[in-house]
Formats: structure tokens, C-alpha cells, sequence
């Protein structure tokens, strides 16, 4: 094992313990497969090609380890509570998963969610106030204090804590709608720029990140360039599926021609996605504590491991 994974040394220095797919598959040990491939149907997303050997190979070795980290962690949460002379509780553990927009992370996080066994951007209506309905995603789209809120009181063992719910097809928060967290064993949060810090304030207040309340974080990353094609690739289905609902927020992008189409999406691309994966999501990549490097097909070809 040694450090592959492009951009992960400095010096020759690494925090992570790299491993070839072969590798890391070995490390499934007797894990059971309990996905069929109707499930793995199910639970892929659009131009995220998925096989049972994919998750063999990668997502159940992936899961003995956080079912051991999950043990341990719940373990050292009982044994701080005994010494703290606190009643018995539950603490949730906390998955954080981040990597770029086309990367495959839905995909990632059912398939964990399905082995191991939600939306805090700000509404449409706020952005357009604000001035910043083009950066949708970027970092200062999200409503972080509501979201730190939610965080902190599921970590807290809170009963029934509730999270907005985010419409894909309708590109907005859906008003009056919610979903509960009602203490989970384990918890996934997705998405773009979950691993970035804030600005850390000069006299030291107690300002925290998203990222401390995660036990566990992944970093799910590709090529800039496979990025690229699989974001288009997306844009152009799309364009022949969930854009074609009339409640769909994309529906003008329908009736596009295909060449019409493909500028529109290497627009968005360039203007859009490409600066905030540089400025905002590719740096927080070193400070997830796995790191799943997938190849052009979509396969997971390394996979790095924060040393303990």
C-alpha cells in the first residue's frame, strides 16, 4: 500500500493509508452481500452506473469498517456517560459525504444507508433576495445555523428533530414540508461542501464547523475532467426525463435542441460548477477520513484511509 491517490502527499509525507481496489476488496473478509441487483436498480442515480461487484469489491468492506468504528465509538460513548453519572442516552453516529456535483454521492449514500441497516439549502425566494441564485450550492446557498441546529440536536440523542425537505424536480425547498429524525442509530449526511470550514473568528469564540459533528466523513472524488463529461452526460438525460414534468423548475431546458441543450450545460458547467468544485469542494477533500477515488467508468479505482 502507498500513497497513489493524486494530491494526497506533501513532501512525501501522507496522512493515508492508500489502497488499490484489489486491496481493499480483500479487506471484506466473510461480509455478507444482502443487495440483490432489483435493489442496487433502485437505489442508483441517473448516469451513476452501479454492479453488484461494485459493491462487493468497495462498499462492503466499506461498511465492516464503519460497523466496527460505529461499535467502538457508541462503546466510548457508554463508558463516558458511566462517568459522567449521566442517565443512559443515545448517540447517533454521524456519516458526512461530500465530492462534487455528477460524482455519484446519492448513489454512494443509499447504498451505505441500505448496507448499514436530508435539505438545508436556503429556498429559491432567499437566494433570488440575496443576490446569489447563481451560486445554488456554493457555499453561502445553505442555511448553515439551521442546519448546525439540526446537527447538534440529533448528536444530542434529541427525540423526533425535524429537517426541511429539498425537491430536485422542483430545484427548491418544498414549503411546509419536513422530515423527522427520530434518533438513529446512524445518520448520512450528503452533500457538496459539508467538510468546509468557516472563517474562524480572531478572539477565539466557539463557532463550530458542520464537520464537527460528523464521527465519520468521505470524500467521494474524480478526475476534473470525468466530471465534466458525467455532468453533461446527466444534463442530456435529463433533458429527456425529469425536465419533460411540467412542475419541473429545468422544464424550459426540454424543449432545447440537443446542440442548444449541450452549450446550455457546458455553460452551467464552466460558470457554475467547475469554480465552486475549486474554490469550494475539492479543498476540503484532505479532511475527510476516506477518500474514494473513482476512475472514468465510474468505478472506484483507490481508496484512502485517514491513519488512526
Amino acid at each position: 500500500m502507498d500513497e497513489r491517490v493524486s494530491g494526497l502527499m506533501a513532501g512525501g509525507v501522507s496522512p493515508y493509508r492508500v489502497f488499490t481496489r484489489d486491496e481493499w476488496a480483500k479487506l471484506r473478509a466473510d461480509t455478507p452481500l444482502t443487495l440483490s441487483l432489483e435493489d442496487l436498480v433502485r437505489l442508483q442515480s441517473l448516469n451513476d452506473p452501479i454492479s453488484l461487484e461494485e459493491v462487493a469489491a468497495i462498499y462492503l468492506p466499506l461498511s465492516r469498517l464503519l460497523s466496527l468504528y460505529v461499535a467502538a465509538t457508541q462503546g466510548l460513548f457508554k463508558a463516558t456517560q458511566r462517568f459522567l453519572m449521566a442517565e443512559d442516552g443515545k448517540m447517533p453516529y454521524i456519516i458526512g459525504l461530500a465530492g462534487s456535483v455528477s460524482v455519484g454521492k446519492s448513489t454512494t449514500a443509499r447504498i451505505l444507508t441500505a448496507l448499514l441497516s436530508r435539505g438545508f439549502l436556503l429556498p429559491n425566494a432567499e437566494l433570488n433576495a440575496r443576490g446569489i441564485m447563481n451560486k445554488k450550492g456554493f457555499p453561502e446557498s445553505y442555511d448553515t445555523p439551521a442546519l448546525l441546529r439540526f446537527l447538534s440536536e440529533v448528536k444530542a440523542g434529541k427525540r423526533k428533530v425535524s429537517a426541511p425537505v429539498y425537491s430536485h424536480l422542483v430545484y427548491d425547498v418544498v414549503p411546509g414540508e419536513e422530515t423527522i429524525v427520530d434518533r438513529p442509530d446512524i445518520l448520512i449526511l450528503e452533500g457538496l461542501n459539508v467538510l468546509e470550514p468557516i472563517r474562524l473568528p480572531k478572539e477565539g469564540s466557539a463557532i463550530p464547523f458542520v464537520s464537527d459533528y460528523f464521527d465519520f466523513s468521505i470524500y467521494l472524488d474524480a478526475d476534473e475532467g470525468d466530471l465534466h463529461r458525467w455532468y453533461v452526460e446527466r444534463f442530456m438525460r435529463l433533458r429527456q426525463t425529469a425536465f419533460r414534468d411540467p412542475r419541473s423548475f429545468f422544464r424550459r431546458y426540454a424543449e432545447l435542441s440537443e446542440d442548444e441543450a449541450r452549450k446550455t450545460a457546458e455553460g452551467l458547467w464552466l460558470g457554475i460548477n467547475l469554480p465552486n468544485l475549486r474554490e469550494n469542494i475539492l479543498p476540503t477533500r484532505q479532511r475527510a477520513d476516506l477518500i474514494l477515488r473513482k476512475g472514468a467508468e465510474h468505478q472506484i479505482a483507490e481508496v484512502a484511509l485517514r491513519r488512526l
